[in-house]
């Protein structure tokens, strides 16, 4: 028997160790203290005692401190799987935290109890981001029991705060560790498809705007002696979502849609009747530009259209950043990317394709700190929604992908 064939034969034998880890991990809800929760740190102490009585021994703590939760810390983790060389390690990097359960009556089960039923498990976080956590120690622990060495080190690297910005995990690391190497391999199995062919590489630049327009407020009857902010902000509205067809009117096939989006959203309320005409006013726009336009281009044309605006309505404008986030993508030619679509064509008999996202991740951080990761796994894509449910099969084969990759020279 070869070792892959060793570890494959390992893996087809987990399905009860999946069950019993997505239980013990639903059962304890890593909320941020954004949500109400208190972090993620009794759900890390429990994976800890579990990979621990399990042979998974070398596992190092990097926690951020966090004030605002019970014991001041956020922890991040990693369990290491030592190689036979240096160099060239595989990183499989998952998150601990989990969103609130939302409204329990679209429930059909406990959100924080898992449920087995029909090859699925359900529960809040059993497949953002469980699977790929439960999936990733799988393919360790198949490694373990099947006294494999791999080539390389296997790092299962879990992290915190990623459904809030990731302050407190890869961001922090980034800034506060020296944890990767130019050689290594980053998978994020946070991330994916159905029929796991999709191999994210690259996300759209993020910017999300505020626009605060200060005019002046009269009677309806009488709209002229006023200015109208709300009007002045329907117009550049219009204007900020034309720079798609006017200005940033790249293609790339590579993402789905294949063009920048700037698309008007949210609305603050301003005046509470209906005759008068109001002199503040506020609106937002979610901005998703493809990677050939930096965030600060899109800004500069931003600031042109609201002063063209001013002139027009008398108002005064100004804008604030809420969130911004900007990557390169990881080139399709990277090591990572041809190695683990032979794996998915190895293990589930489908052709990876490289693909952009126009939602952000945590590889957008890493891949601005210059290391390239792709995010895939294969999934259903239940995250956020009632009924969260992960596929056993999909964990398990996503393990074999995993161990696949372990295993390469």
């Amino acid at each position: 028997m070869s070792k892959k064939d060793t570890v494959f034969a390992c893996i087809g034998a987990r399905k009860g160790m999946v069950i019993e880890l997505e239980t013990l991990l639903t059962a304890i809800p890593a909320l941020a203290p954004e949500s109400g929760g208190e972090g993620e740190m009794k759900k890390a102490e429990a994976l800890v005692a579990w990979l621990t009585s399990h042979g998974i021994t070398a596992i190092e703590h990097h926690d951020a401190p966090d004030p605002r939760v019970p014991g001041g810390l956020r922890p991040n983790l990693v369990a290491t799987i030592k190689g036979a060389n240096p160099g060239k390690r595989l990183w499989i990097m998952s998150h601990l935290d989990v969103v609130p359960e939302g409204d329990r009556s679209l429930w059909a089960t406990e959100p924080f109890q898992a449920v087995e039923k029909d090859g699925r498990i359900y529960g809040r976080g059993v497949e953002d981001n469980q699977q790929g956590l439960i999936s990733s120690v799988i393919a360790a622990l198949s490694l373990v029991d099947g006294r494999t060495t791999p080539p390389h080190d296997l790092k299962l690297l879990f992290v915190a705060d990623e459904e809030f910005g990731s302050g407190y995990g890869i961001q922090w690391l980034l800034a506060n560790r020296s944890l990767f190497e130019k050689d290594d391999l980053i998978v994020i199995p946070d991330g994916g498809v159905p029929d796991g062919a999709d191999i994210e590489t690259a996300e759209k630049n993020i910017c999300w705007l505020k626009v605060i327009t200060k005019g002046k407020q009269c009677h309806a009857s009488t709209p002229d002696v006023g200015a109208n902010a709300f009007l002045a902000n329907c117009d550049l509205a219009l204007r900020l979502h034309a720079m798609e067809t006017e200005v940033f009117t790249a293609r790339d096939p590579l993402f789905t849609p294949d063009r920048s989006t700037i698309t008007p959203t949210k609305k603050d309320a301003n005046v509470p009747n209906i005759n008068t005409v109001p002199a503040d006013d506020a609106f937002y726009i979610d901005m998703r530009v493809l990677p050939g336009y930096s965030v600060s281009m899109v800004l500069s044309e931003c600031e042109k259209r609201m002063r063209a605006v001013e002139k027009v309505y008398g108002v005064t404008m100004r804008h604030e950043v809420i969130q911004r986030n900007e990557s390169p993508a990881t080139p399709v030619d990277t090591p990572v990317v041809p190695l683990l679509s032979k794996a998915i064509r190895e293990v589930y008999g489908v052709e990876g394709r490289a693909v952009g996202i126009g939602g952000g991740t945590v590889g957008a951080y890493l891949r601005k700190a210059g290391y390239p990761c792709v995010v895939w796994s294969r999934q259903d894509e239940t995250m956020h929604t009632p009924n969260e449910y992960a596929v056993i099969s999909n964990i398990l084969g996503d393990a074999k992908v995993f161990a696949t990759l372990a295993l390469r020279e």
